[in-house]
């Protein structure tokens, strides 16, 4: 059986200044998810689930609906803030959705193989693909996950900080502690990161978490498990969200599950920042050129 990528796309990119999902790098009016979807096409994904706000469904069928017919089977599902479990509500004045656990979750009655889980507006590369779908086919099991892992300095951008999950693996390549470091910076060809006000240093071959996961469905069972959790202690805060990286954490400090930290020598890069555009076209077309990827990506 094939595995299904599933793909977070539901976030408005507050600090990008638009819906940057769809914002077009390629030299046909490609966005960052073609080129992601091409890959895992090519990498034997057989589904994508495209998690999206409502809003949003018109625009993601016009872009993806003909270009992918015959090629992958594509569902649609909406992270929606009344998605909650029986016995929790809303708090008055709330506006945002749950975060990315919260979104991961709402594709729970569309995902029935071992899974991928990415982020819209991220250019993992063909290596991360294929090395996904090695794991999700021959190891992954009920309690057995894993993630692809980058070089933190090949995550960076030259516009502003980053957060990023800084993973400590024990020997076996498990994943026993995740990090989460939400002001990492450069200056002067160093690489620091901030916390109660201090800069404190990295060296930049430490291995990050990019929100690239490989999931069983069993997943499903412990985000509900866990979400009524954050819910009892957390559910009443405007801006509180259910990470999905915090989740993976809380499941491995439980004993529950083991994750599996894949490497990669693809070079990862993305759109924090409206600054960062230029540099990702630039980048996705030295790719087209060096043979990578066919000009057009759908003809």
């Amino acid at each position: 059986m094939k595995p299904t990528l599933v793909i977070l796309a539901a976030g408005m990119g507050s600090r990008y200044g638009g819906l940057k999902q769809l914002d077009e790098v390629g030299p046909n009016g490609e966005a960052i998810i073609d080129y992601s979807l091409f890959d895992a096409i090519r990498a034997g994904f057989g589904k994508v689930v495209f998690i999206i706000r409502r809003d949003f469904e018109v625009a993601f069928k016009a872009q993806f609906d003909s270009k992918l017919k015959g090629r992958i089977e594509v569902e649609y599902v909406f992270q929606e803030l009344t998605d909650l479990p029986e016995g929790f509500s809303i708090p008055d004045g709330r506006e945002k959705p749950w975060g990315t656990g919260h979104a991961i979750r709402s594709a729970r009655e569309a995902v029935k193989t071992p899974f991928a889980a990415i982020n819209a507006d991220d250019f993992y590369g063909e290596e991360a693909y294929d090395t996904m779908a090695k794991f999700l086919t021959g190891e992954v099991s009920e309690n057995y996950y894993s993630m692809v892992g980058y070089r933190l300095d090949k995550t960076l951008s030259d516009n502003g900080t980053v957060s990023r999950g800084l993973c400590i693996t024990d020997d076996m390549q498990n994943l026993i502690d995740i990090d989460e470091l939400t002001k990492i910076a450069t200056e002067n060809n160093s690489i620091f990161y901030i916390r109660d006000e201090k800069k404190h240093g990295l060296k930049g071959n430490e291995t990050v978490s990019m929100n690239f996961w490989g999931f069983h469905p069993s997943l499903f069972k412990y985000l509900e498990e866990g979400f009524v959790s954050f819910l009892e202690k957390e559910g009443k805060e405007m801006k509180s969200e259910f990470f999905i990286p915090m989740h993976v954490d809380d499941l491995i400090k439980a004993e529950k599950v083991k994750v599996k930290v894949l490497t990669s020598n693809a070079d990862w890069f993305g759109v924090t920042y409206q600054e960062d555009k230029p540099v990702v076209i630039e980048k996705i077309q030295t790719l087209i050129s060096a043979g990578k990827y066919p000009r057009s990506l759908w003809q």
